[in-house]
């Protein structure tokens, strides 16, 4: 009708948890309030990935206290992307919010990524005006967003982040994928290339430190380009093609040397050069091959990509709509 504003599209916050027992109280009462001034039906999905510390417990107390708040406990430590995908997977609403439990990425920055999400952007990413790491750790994101790009295809993977929105029925792309190695930005990239995104605050961390270590950076690229990407194969192709003509050019001169001035080739250095080069270019392009062959060995296991070892009761529908009622009268009190 006109003059009628169309209706917000209900919100499924996806949050893995992983040691933040500390900030959990926080993030939620943010959340909370954020999502409120939206004014959209929302959910609030909390992964927690066997951290090992008191992030259940608190995570069943708020379950419990409001029918909004939904939790997820895995079976062990499987991984970020992994604990995203249990939680994509579980979400009823229209569009999937992600971000971390650190609480940089704020809550209220939300509603900037769902303005950018229209006909033309089906996932919307919130870049950081300023990273609070540091040296090292800013140089790895840049090596992993590089791997990325090259998993995905898309110019945009230089702006991915994990704080993102997206449309739920993307997920219907990857619904059947089952694989220990979880890029949920690759997989995104199955459904659709409409990606966009928009800056956002980004804020230092409030409790503790970073899990994502360098070494698990370099580790998850390492994993992003054999695993989603065919790169190094191309790499090795290239590089093969190279050598050869290297090979040729060695081979001309010396034919061209012996030929001209009928005087031999300097002897064996010359020559354990040329073959200590071919090889290691040979054992170089086996090291691929192998990296390649160890996964389609991983595929055949058909290892879980996770497993949930327990969830929280779901409220009723009245009795959710009764606790929400109840919480917003006290955030308002407050």
């Amino acid at each position: 009708m006109p003059g009628v504003e169309p209706m917000a599209p209900s919100l499924s916050i996806v949050i893995p948890v992983y040691r933040s027992q500390a900030i959990l109280p926080e993030l939620y009462a943010r959340l909370v309030d954020a999502l409120q001034k939206i004014g959209s039906p929302f959910e609030i999905l909390l992964v927690e990935d066997c951290g090992g510390d008191g992030s259940w417990k608190l995570i069943k107390e708020l379950a419990s206290r409001d029918g909004r708040v939904r939790g997820f406990r895995l079976n062990r430590n499987y991984g970020q992307h992994n604990a995203l995908l249990c939680g994509i997977r579980e979400a009823h609403y229209d569009v999937i919010v992600t971000m971390d439990d650190d609480l940089q990425h704020p809550p209220d920055q939300i509603s900037l990524l769902l303005g950018k999400l229209g006909d033309d952007c089906d996932v919307v990413y919130g870049v950081a005006q300023t990273e609070h790491h540091g040296l090292l750790r800013n140089v790895a994101s840049r090596l992993t967003k590089l791997a990325l790009q090259s998993a995905m295809g898309a110019e945009n993977a230089r702006n991915v982040s994990a704080f993102r929105v997206f449309r739920t029925e993307l997920r219907d792309a990857f619904k059947d994928f089952r694989n220990p190695s979880v890029s949920i930005d690759v997989l995104l990239s199955w459904a659709t290339g409409a990606f966009g995104s928009v800056e956002v605050r980004h804020e230092p961390r409030r409790q503790g430190v970073s899990n994502y270590t360098i070494a698990k950076l370099i580790n998850h690229a390492f994993n992003l380009v054999t695993g989603f990407s065919t790169a190094p194969l191309r790499l090795v192709s290239i590089t093969g093609f190279l050598f050869t003509l290297v090979g040729l050019a060695v081979l001309v001169r010396v034919l061209g040397v012996y030929l001209l001035y009928g005087s031999p080739v300097q002897g064996f250095v010359f020559l354990a050069t040329i073959i200590t080069m071919f090889s290691g270019v040979q054992l170089f392009a086996l090291g691929i091959f192998g990296e390649y062959l160890a996964r389609i060995f991983g595929r055949t296991m058909d290892r879980p990509t996770y497993v949930m070892r327990e969830t929280t009761p779901r409220l009723g529908t009245d009795q959710a709509e009764a606790e929400a009622v109840k919480e917003r009268t006290r955030s308002e009190a407050v």
